[in-house]
């Protein structure tokens, strides 16, 4: 497993861990002292990803769409939230319901909800870009704050998720 830790100043340390088969965790940014680095497998791939973190995070359209992913231990059903949940295009978002549909599921839009919730890859797999039925910014793991900053860096217009009909 390699773990490279990152720091962005306007948002905090992040790490990115990876294995052979792609990137299996990332850990979303906060505010607390500098952590160990370590390095092992996959090096090129993590530090390829926090290269890119970099530029999303100074507000460049980056597309993670090629980076290889290692969801081993996760259900077929997660994989495919996941996976619908990647193909949200910068700058969009998607309810949990339509999220479900997508899936072939369309009443499942809880367990689309705990996905999300569980979500080892946030950014990559860019769960901040799902919200409630009527749009309103509804649980992420950063926090709803670090939600609102991360729509609002791809010009979503946060203020007026909330106005739009359910799906």
């Amino acid at each position: 497993m390699s773990t490279l830790v990152s720091f962005h100043p306007m948002w905090g340390w992040f790490s990115v861990s990876c294995t052979s088969e792609g990137a299996a965790r990332i850990t979303l940014p906060t505010f607390q002292e500098n952590p160990t680095e370590e390095q092992g497998v996959a090096v090129d791939l993590a530090q390829d990803l926090i290269q890119r973190l970099h530029s999303y995070l100074d507000g460049e359209a980056v597309s993670f769409a090629d980076c290889p992913l290692d969801l081993r231990g996760l259900s077929s059903f997660a994989r495919e939230v996941l996976a619908a949940c990647r193909d949200i295009p910068y700058g969009e978002v998607r309810s949990y319901g339509q999220l479900a549909r997508l899936v072939g599921s369309p009443r499942a839009c809880r367990a689309v909800g705990r996905v999300m919730a569980q979500n080892p890859l946030p950014l990559i797999v860019p769960c901040h870009r799902v919200v409630g039925a009527s749009g309103s910014l509804t649980g992420f793991g950063g926090g709803l704050e670090l939600k609102r900053r991360l729509l609002a860096l791809e010009g979503v217009d946060v203020d007026m998720l909330g106005h739009r009909k359910g799906d």
